[in-house]
């Protein structure tokens, strides 16, 4: 699974870690992260993201 990251600080979403806190399962591909997921550094929305590498 790929990893996706924030455009605007720089997280990292790592499928095989989720984002539990923010209710995303580990496990949990990026294209499967409810559209309205912000990143949980930043808030940045979903489509701030890029996929990594």
């Amino acid at each position: 699974m790929d990893k996706y990251v924030c455009n605007i600080c720089g997280y990292v979403y790592d499928p095989a870690d989720g984002d539990p806190d923010n209710g995303v399962n580990p496990g949990t591909k990026f294209e499967d992260v409810p559209a309205d997921w912000v990143c949980p550094v930043c808030g940045a929305p979903k489509s701030e993201f890029s996929k990594e590498g």
